[in-house]
């Protein structure tokens, strides 16, 4: 970590009180029951984190975070909540915090799902195999750079022209699933190699294949949004297995494996990991880390944009045209401060990941901004990352979307922006548990919106239908 974080993470202020933790686990089954309950159907997520902080008036705090099954015993709910920024930097200080096992809390899906393979996503940093991965993805992500803008603006244009044509067709267009398409066959193809063309039914269906696979997993941490109570009865009861969807992560592990050998070989040849742990690995990379993340943030880029009432895309098209070159580069989204500072923006209230969590390692005091806690090893803290990033004490006016708050000093902020398990301004290594694609999930971003913005004028969005319903093409590049 960078010193400045690290400091913020360890340091004990001494003008800050000692404090017990508030809050507590209530009774033993129905004090799981109770707070399960609060989370998925009284209160939802967000509603369940505030009520809480009111209540104890801190916005550190002990609490039961699903899922949660207390009549099978088999995953502890019992959290340290931690939700402002100072407090939430622990969790990414690897001295004093382990990321084994916890991805997703005490729940841990069956491995049958990964293959019966760990993969990166559940290795601590202290884990040799750790670092064998991480190095092996940041490998490939290094290598595609060749490769990656091209198949990008490929994907965008072909993306679009779907969109465009919906729109034409029908008066309106619901973007989803042709972006779905895009990002996988454009994330497949760029680091894998494998191009999912060569496989029909791998390039039509290969992202819901996806989707299955990992829905089933977080089934019992999700609200869908079934009638109660049969959802908190048949989804968030019991877990699902993994057979449900062995016959498609078969075709996907059949179809990297054959197709993206290159690739798999040099995990076997230069990182010395198993053919197995490499093709397993890949498909985490692939299906979670990388499709699925751009598939959650993607969507609230364009409703941001396309839901705006302030002139947001006429500046930005103009901040497009204006210092966008010939062609579209990295190195020409380096000068579009406004685009980078809207994606920023964006991420900082709905990053990919909602929640992040983490295992004390050893004893130790954590701060936030007003007081300081005694944490024990072994336990569990928890971070609601939409609440964190509405830091009142760090960010003015944290509740609302202001698109140029990243611009000029506003960049000073970046280094409470955490979307990626770390702050913005860290990169990745295989000593840290950041995302192995930080340092290009942005800079992609960047070009998403400023492909549209070369392409289109202006485009209009259906905020309660969640549709496209029209588009200006542009009328100077």
């Amino acid at each position: 970590m960078s010193s400045s974080v690290a400091v913020a993470s360890t340091a004990t202020p001494k003008a800050l009180p000692v404090r017990i933790i508030p809050g507590g686990y209530g009774w033993p089954l129905l004090g799981q029951f109770s707070d399960r309950l609060d989370y998925f159907w009284f209160q939802g997520q967000e509603t369940f984190y505030r009520k809480r902080m009111e209540k104890y008036n801190s916005t550190v705090f002990r609490t039961n975070v699903p899922p949660s099954f207390p009549f099978l015993g088999i995953v502890n709910p019992n959290m340290i909540a931690v939700l402002d920024c100072k407090s939430f930097a622990h969790m990414f200080d690897m001295e004093i915090v382990e990321k084994k096992n916890v991805l997703i809390g005490d729940y841990m899906p069956s491995l049958k799902f990964t293959g019966d393979t760990r993969v990166c996503a559940y290795l601590d940093p202290s884990e040799p195999q750790h670092a064998k991965v991480k190095s092996f993805a940041l490998d490939i992500l290094k290598r595609s750079s060749n490769i990656w803008l091209t198949e990008l603006l490929n994907s965008l244009d072909s993306f679009w022209d779907t969109v465009e044509q919906s729109v034409a067709k029908e008066g309106k267009a619901s973007y989803m699933i042709p972006l779905k398409k895009c990002i996988f066959n454009f994330i497949t193809k760029a680091l894998t190699r494998a191009d999912p063309a060569s496989s029909p039914g791998i390039s039509e269906s290969g992202y819901f294949m996806f989707d299955k696979w990992m829905a089933v997993q977080l089934l019992p941490t999700k609200k869908v949004g079934l009638l109660q109570p049969l959802e908190e009865i048949f989804l968030h009861s019991f877990t699902y297995p993994f057979a449900l969807v062995k016959g498609d992560y078969k075709k996907l592990y059949e179809f990297i494996e054959k197709e993206g050998k290159e690739v798999v070989g040099r995990g076997v040849n230069e990182f010395g990991l198993s053919r197995e742990d490499t093709i397993h690995n890949l498909l985490f990379i692939v299906g979670v880390n990388a499709y699925a993340g751009f598939s959650a943030f993607l969507p609230y880029l364009i409703k941001t944009i396309g839901g705006d009432t302030t002139g947001l895309q006429e500046k930005l098209r103009k901040e497009v045209r204006e210092r966008g070159g010939s062609t579209l580069t990295f190195d020409s989204v380096n000068d579009m401060k406004l685009i980078q500072s809207v994606v920023y923006e964006t991420l900082r209230l709905n990053p990919p990941v909602d929640t992040q969590f983490a295992r004390a390692r050893k004893d130790f005091q954590l701060s936030s901004h007003d007081s300081v806690y005694e944490v024990k090893k072994g336990e569990l803290l928890c971070g609601y990352q939409k609440l964190v990033m509405r830091d009142p004490k760090v960010f003015d006016n944290p509740e609302s979307f202001v698109p140029d708050r990243f611009t000029s000093k506003g960049r000073e902020l970046l280094s409470y922006l955490y979307w990626s398990n770390g702050p913005q301004t860290e990169s990745p290594n295989a000593s840290n548990k950041q995302c192995a694609g930080k340092d290009i999930v942005t800079p992609t971003a960047f070009l998403f919106v400023a492909h549209l913005f070369r392409r289109y004028d202006s485009f209009t969005f259906d905020s309660s239908s969640g549709t496209i319903t029209s588009f200006k093409r542009a009328t100077s590049a």
